[in-house]
Parts: C-alpha cells; sequence; structure tokens
C-alpha cells in the first residue's frame, strides 16, 4: 500500500469541499455546532486562504492513487500546525493516517504543534502515537489555554524538545 501526499489544486476545491462534508459528519460529534442545512449539507468550509495565502497548504492523502482523505497545514514560519487531517473510514487502522502525518511533517521541518479539541481521545491518542513515534518520545503536551480539555502538542522535526 502506497501513501502519498498530493496538493490540492484550486481547480480540485469541489473534491476537498465534498470530502470535507464527511469531515465534518465524523467532527460534529465533538462540535454540536456543526449540522446540516435544509438540503441536509454541512456548509462549506471557509478554504480562500489555502488558494491565496502562501502560509496555508492543502493536500490529498491517496493511497494507490485513490483519494482516502487530506490534511490541511498551516506554516508561518514559527510553527506548522495542522489545522485539519482526515482519512475516510475504511483507512482506519491501516497506518495510512500515520504514513500521511509523518510525510507532512517531513515536508514542513521545525517546529509543529498539533491541536486536538475536547473529548476526541481517539485523535489524541492518534496524535500522542504518531508524534512519540516520529519523535523518539520527544515532545511537549499541554493544554489548550482556552479550553483546558484540548490537547496540544508540540516538538520539532529534528528531535529537539521545543
Amino acid at each position: 500500500m502506497e501513501v502519498t501526499l498530493n496538493r490540492v489544486l484550486k481547480s480540485e476545491d469541489y473534491v476537498l469541499q465534498n470530502l470535507i462534508q464527511f469531515y465534518h459528519y465524523e467532527f460534529s460529534q465533538y462540535v454540536p455546532v456543526l449540522r446540516v442545512n435544509a438540503e441536509g449539507l454541512f456548509k462549506k468550509m471557509g478554504i480562500a486562504n489555502y488558494w491565496t495565502n502562501p502560509e496555508y497548504h492543502p493536500f490529498f492523502i491517496k493511497v494507490d492513487g485513490a483519494l482516502a482523505g487530506f490534511v490541511m497545514i498551516r506554516s508561518n514560519g514559527e510553527f506548522s500546525n495542522v489545522e485539519q487531517f482526515f482519512t475516510l473510514k475504511y483507512y482506519a487502522g491501516q497506518g495510512v493516517g500515520r504514513a500521511a502525518a509523518k510525510q507532512v511533517f517531513e515536508l514542513f521541518p521545525g517546529k509543529w504543534r498539533v491541536l486536538q479539541v475536547k473529548n476526541n481521545y481517539a485523535a489524541q491518542a492518534f496524535w500522542r502515537k504518531v508524534i512519540s513515534e516520529y519523535t523518539g518520545d520527544r515532545y511537549f503536551e499541554k493544554y489548550d489555554a482556552k479550553d483546558d480539555r484540548s490537547s496540544v502538542q508540540e516538538f520539532h522535526t529534528d528531535n529537539r524538545m521545543l
């Protein structure tokens, strides 16, 4: 199984927005304000920055050339952040997310912050495991000041503590 990252082109915005519908569906259990409209769709995600601002980087996650999810990164020179990360359920447990995460860390060397919303314990466990493997267990974890139950991991790609 070959996991690759492919930069999303502006002309593929609609494909990304289609995948975001599945992301919102799964994420709605943690963020109660995510609700479908009268047409049965979630609101489109505001992603204009990904086409106009060089700090934003959208990628499709592909498995053997087939769409498997997406990852959206913001890298401002000081830190890189995972803004959104999603893999389709039928790839769960197959190492697709882990491989994609490690690839994106390699694309943006330096300091990283990865945040998970409160109560999303599966995401917290996933990111702790991936970051621990990637850094040799050299990362720092804290809770977001705005929400004392949101986990934030910080690390440097060259395995130095921040």
